[in-house]
């Protein structure tokens, strides 16, 4: 697919683009209304296909929870491995969703991570308005809208939660995808106690802040990524500046989003197995 029409896809699940603008300017780019429409179910999410692990698979047990958040009551989707010892515990997961919210999507790779061994918890950032709307459209503005102070003092309750299960051994890692990864990134600089801090195409943290990372951080990129790209030299700098552990790969030929196995034009497959084999690498170093 012309990569043009990526970046204007790119351009208004991010700016946001009103739904209008970027169908005209989609038209402008395929030449007709037709062919624009043809084009559209492969880029947007088809959450038909988002249970590679379905809600009743063996070995995890999976429910929708509450937990005490900033002021609020916070929404979370929490699965547990049921495969442990009687008396054994295991390292848990903050799976943190993209600016679509708490959807069939994340809610499966909340699931992956569960079925590698861990507890893992996908708080909704929308747990305020609600909860995440089947509306994209709608998500993607309320996600704007969120307080940052207020939505990172809501992920780092998730760890407190999360360190009160009785089957937590307390090494607490996170994962976050897009505007999750950035949200990764944030838990990384705000959070000590975090053990481990994945953070897939995700925006940086301001160099500044940097030094206060204390947990093992892994960074996917895919190539053809330019807008989140931009910002990953003064980041690997400030990295290495302080001493932090890091990995940072960045996968040639991928898109933005090449994890998400809803998004037909842009999932890539061999790039999400060999990110998703060194995320799970660095949980089993950091989280036992």
């Amino acid at each position: 697919m012309d990569q043009r029409i990526i970046n204007l896809f790119d351009e208004y699940t991010h700016k946001p683009l009103r739904r209008d603008e970027f169908i005209n300017r989609l038209i402008r780019l395929t030449g007709s209304l037709a062919a624009a429409t043809a084009v559209l179910p492969l880029l947007e999410v088809n959450y038909a296909k988002a249970a590679t692990v379905p809600e009743n698979a063996a070995g995890i047990q999976g429910q929708d929870i509450t937990y005490p958040g900033d002021g609020i009551t916070m929404k979370g989707y929490l699965v547990k491995p049921t495969t442990l010892a009687a008396g054994a515990k295991t390292g848990a997961v903050i799976v943190i969703h993209e600016n679509r919210g708490l959807n069939p999507h994340i809610r499966d790779v909340t699931r992956r991570v569960a079925q590698a061994g861990y507890i893992a918890l996908a708080p909704d950032a929308l747990s305020a308005t609600g909860g995440t709307p089947q509306n994209e459209d709608e998500a993607r503005d309320l996600i704007g809208k969120l307080d940052a102070q207020k939505n990172l003092n809501n992920y780092l309750k998730a760890l407190d939660y999360l360190g009160g299960l009785p089957e937590c051994n307390g090494k607490i890692g996170c994962v976050g995808f897009c505007w999750g990864g950035a949200m990764a990134n944030q838990l990384a600089v705000n959070a000590p106690a975090l053990k481990a801090a994945v953070a897939y195409y995700g925006r940086q943290p301001d160099a500044a802040d940097v030094p206060k990372i204390k947990a093992a951080v892994l960074l996917h990129y895919g190539g053809l990524d330019e807008r989140v790209n931009a910002g990953i030299p003064a980041y690997e700098a400030a990295l290495k500046a302080a001493g932090v552990k890091y990995q940072l790969f960045v996968y040639e030929g991928a898109q933005h989003a090449f994890n998400n196995d809803t998004a037909p034009t842009r999932y890539n497959k061999e790039a999400a197995d060999k990110a998703w084999e060194r995320t799970l690498q660095l949980f089993s170093e950091t989280l036992h």
